[in-house]
This record gives C-alpha cells, structure tokens and sequence, in this order.
C-alpha cells in the first residue's frame, strides 16, 4: 500500500490537481536538492565529474579530521608549514531543468499511484525546492501529443507557471485520435539537450521506456556539461509477477488476463526488467548520470528527502 504521508488525504492516485502540487510547497522546503548524496547511496558509486558544481568558492581553513582529502587548496597549503582546505558555498540562481514523462506508459500501476501521478508530484517537489532555494527553474513536460518547454526564471511565478503546465498537460487525457510522431523520449531528450545550459542541475522523471540509443545520445551530452539526476519510476509488477496464478488487469475499455503459473515465462519475465534496469545503470555510470529509482509505491517526498538529503534552515 502506498505511504502518502504528505500527500493531502484525497488526492487520487491516477491524476494530479494544481491544488495538490501547489501544497506539495511546504515539504519540499526540506529537500536539499543535494545530488552528489545520490552516489553516496549507492553500491559502486562513483566520483562526479562536477563535484563543487552549483558551488562556488568561499575561503580556505587549516585542514580538519574529516574533511573531504579532494577539497584540499594545495596552492594555499604549498605555502604554508600545514594542509588548506577549501571551502563552498551554494550557487544561487543556478539553471534547474526537470523534465516529466507523460506517455501513456506511465500510466499505469499495480500498487499506489501511476507512474506519472508520482513522476508529477516528484517534479513538483523538485520544483518547490528549487525556488526556496532561490534557484532558476524551467521545465520540460512531454507525452505521446504534446511537448511543452519553460525556459528557466526566477521567482514563485516560475514554480506556479510549472505545477500548472504539468497539470493542465494535455497528455492527461486519453486520445486514441492521435499517434505519437517517432520517438516522444528521443525527441524530449533532444530538446533537452538544445535547452540545457552548462551548470545546469537536470532532473529526467520516467520510467525510461524506449531509451534508445539516439535518446542515450543527447541525454549523455547533456551529461557532459550539467549535473544530471535521472529519477527511475516503477511499478513492483514490472519488477516482479505476483504469485502463480491467473490476474486481470482493468483499465478504463480494456481488460487483460495474465497467467503466471509458468516458471519459464517468470524467470523470462524478470530476466528482461533485470536487464533493462542493468542497462540504464550502465548508462548512468559510463556518463556520470545519478539514478534515482521511485515506485509507484513511495511516497515521492520521503523518498526525496532520503535520497536528496534534508535541509535544516
């Protein structure tokens, strides 16, 4: 069962409201938006290339038991008779980029909400923090219909501009009239590739469904210049089958039954998300991307605060 602990109490879990992610504002004050915490979480985590991005430097002190031995100012301790150790401050003003899946597969889930229902709350919540943090926000939203792009600005007008596209976007609505042109993600990953600015913190929220190389491509020169956090949505159905047996599943003009009695057909079956997950890991760490996995059933501000870190003042 899903744990919405800061999720007002009847917000649905197939849709999003401004409302609802206009108050997701107040916890968001405590996500620190601190993406280097991600591979300190991680098995096998790796040194970011841009560790003191969106930092910016403010003096040198003796060195102390703890510290950072990659933050040590050798110029200022190649001068003196002991160790220097260089000390940050947060950039303001710096670029934050989220960008929202919307496609059709992510609606769904099995558990909690769907997957665009928490990819949304997520991005809003990143949103929010961004702006109590006195960042500049911009936003990619995009679906099978439709593409929306803000360019970064400062200000509350900017966070309620962006809860409101993600909202209002027009792939909420099931339209069997339309086909999606090419690839939707190929193509988002290539706006995002033209609208990211070096420095940038970008934020891709989605399932990840149909990275294909041309989307691996733009994503990873994004990666080359700007600190990129990929938030991995979920659902536990695709992780793995439930117990043997046969299951429908519903949706609002279709039904479909499974049968997961075969133990072939489960082994396939998790071999493939094994491997699609083994695959997007790859990719994160060959560029340096950090990953980021949400279910349908997390709660997206625990799992942010946990992930992302807590911020105290």
């Amino acid at each position: 069962m899903v744990r919405l602990d800061h999720i007002h109490e009847g917000a649905s879990p197939v849709s999003v409201s401004q409302p609802g992610l206009i108050r997701l504002s107040g916890p968001a004050r405590a996500i620190a938006l601190d993406v280097l915490r991600v591979n300190s979480l991680q098995t096998g985590a790796y040194v970011s290339r841009f560790r003191g991005r969106g930092m910016e430097f403010d003096e040198s002190r003796p060195y102390q038991p703890g510290d950072d031995p990659r933050s040590i100012d050798w110029r200022v301790t190649a001068r003196s008779t002991t160790a220097y150790t260089k000390l940050f401050r947060e950039e303001r003003e710096r670029p934050v980029l989220v960008a929202v899946d919307l496609r059709s597969n992510m609606h769904f889930a099995t558990q909690g909400c769907f997957k665009s229902v928490n990819a949304s709350r997520a991005a809003a919540l990143i949103a929010w923090a961004a702006h109590h943090r006195g960042d500049r926000l911009g936003g990619l939203i995009f679906g099978d219909t439709s593409h929306r792009e803000l360019k970064p600005r400062l200000g509350r007008r900017s966070a309620l501009r962006f809860v409101h596209e993600l909202a209002e976007h027009a792939d909420w609505e099931r339209r069997d009239d339309v086909e999606p042109v090419g690839s939707p993600f190929t193509q988002a990953m290539s706006s995002l590739r033209r609208v990211a600015r070096p420095g940038s913190l970008v934020v891709v929220i989605s399932d990840f469904q149909g990275f294909d190389r041309a989307a691996q491509s733009y994503l990873s020169s994004v990666a080359r210049h700007s600190e990129v956090l990929a938030v991995f949505l979920n659902d536990p159905i695709e992780r793995e089958l439930p117990p043997p047996g046969r299951y429908r599943l519903v949706s609002e003009d279709d039904e479909l039954s499974i049968d997961t009695y075969a133990a072939p057909a489960r082994r396939d079956y998790e071999q493939a998300y094994a491997d699609r997950l083994h695959a997007l890991e790859r990719f994160c760490q060959t560029y340096h991307v950090h990953l980021m996995p949400m279910s349908t059933d997390d709660d997206p501000v625990s799992t942010l605060q946990t992930t992302l870190g807590r911020r105290t003042h």
